[in-house]
């Protein structure tokens, strides 16, 4: 078993409840855990024999592109590709964050985790 980690994937989108968030937009971060049997890329050095971390950065900026009102709606349909598209992983984590949400106070980032596995 092994664990590939993606921190600090910097998006701008739209997401959220408030009409200035679709027009304006705000910085996102998203970080994935993945879990998946690594044994065999580990002995045979072939990218086939892994996850691709291109492949799931991909599968981040397009979901991350497509407006939801709620993270964990975004949250989800990143979950849900990792786990069609890339038949290795077992477990998929992601936190997805709002930097500077707007909810009238001083705070750095809101962050939501959901996890899924097979």
């Amino acid at each position: 078993m092994g664990l590939i980690t993606l921190k600090n994937i910097k998006i701008y989108a739209y997401h959220g409840c408030l009409v200035e968030e679709k027009k304006i937009g705000s910085d996102y971060r998203v970080d994935l855990k993945i879990k998946a049997n690594l044994n065999t890329s580990a002995s045979t050095d072939n990218l086939s024999d892994t996850v691709d971390y291109v492949h799931l950065n991909h599968i981040v900026k397009e979901e991350m592109a497509i407006r939801s009102k709620l993270l964990e709606h975004a949250a989800e349909r990143i979950l849900s590709r990792i786990l069609k598209e890339l038949p290795l992983v077992d477990k998929a984590t992601v936190d997805v964050s709002k930097i500077n949400p707007p909810i009238g106070g001083n705070v750095q980032m809101v962050t939501i985790t959901r996890s899924k596995k097979r």
